[in-house]
């Protein structure tokens, strides 16, 4: 082989390495996080944030009364069904079966169960009350499902829906998940949410929500068949 020859094979193979070296490294697979405006790309799952669980969790009120899909107890609202997802961030991000998913949020005026609180309705005593709560455990998908009605708001805060995740009975998140902007103001536009008008919180200044939306925000989208919305979300758990 004349030297010439031997040099440019050369040299195309030192180009060609690096790309192959690339191509064959066992990275994680990026996930796409988006946010209200943007959408990023990270290179690995990391634990959904931490929120509090209050003002309203109800630990009284957790047992098998709330073990259900349909979450609603007759509150009017616009539908909304919800598809929450657990992933172990301990286990390269694969789902996990037969996690406690618990959620509450307030009605569509802001108000919520088992508690007496104020509102732009006045004061409301619904202690009694278990509306818009319940658990379920995920299934061999990771899944969880709650059919529910879209939340409204309260003075304070922004839409939003408490969660938390529990692994063999073991509390291993506590968190919020709060839904895109341009969609609040829809729903808050429609006959059934008029009343109270739109929110001046938002997710960008709400003080829980702010510094978190790149694991806190909710995937929505409308329904036709429902003439409400569907949800999806991923919770990632360290288990």
């Amino acid at each position: 082989m004349e030297r010439k020859e031997f040099l440019k094979r050369v040299g195309l193979m030192g180009l060609l390495m690096p790309i192959v070296a690339a191509c064959s490294k066992n990275d994680p697979q990026p996930s796409t996080t988006t946010t209200d405006s943007t959408t990023t790309t990270t290179t690995s799952c990391t634990v959904t944030d931490t929120e509090t669980d209050g003002p309203y969790p109800l630990y009284t009120s957790r047992g098998s009364s709330i073990q259900r899909v349909d979450i609603t107890d007759g509150k009017k609202g616009l539908p909304l069904s919800m598809t929450l997802t657990v992933k172990n961030v301990n286990n390269n991000c694969a789902i996990i079966s037969n996690a406690r998913v618990d959620v509450w949020h307030c009605d569509k005026d802001g108000y919520y169960s088992g508690y007496t609180n104020s509102g732009y309705l006045g004061t409301q005593n619904n202690t009694s009350a278990v509306f818009c709560r319940g658990l379920q455990y995920t299934d061999t998908d990771g899944v969880v499902k709650f059919t529910t009605i879209y939340p409204g708001w309260y003075t304070g805060r922004v839409t939003h829906v408490h969660v938390q995740v529990y692994v063999s009975n073991v509390l291993k998140l506590t968190s919020q998940f709060a839904f895109p902007e341009d969609i609040n103001t829809a729903v808050y536009n429609t006959s059934l949410y008029s009343a109270h008008g739109q929110n001046s919180t938002k997710n960008s200044t709400d003080s829980i929500i702010k510094d978190s939306l790149t694991n806190e925000l909710a995937t929505v989208m409308a329904n036709a068949t429902t003439g409400g919305y569907d949800l999806t979300h991923t919770l990632y758990v360290s288990a």
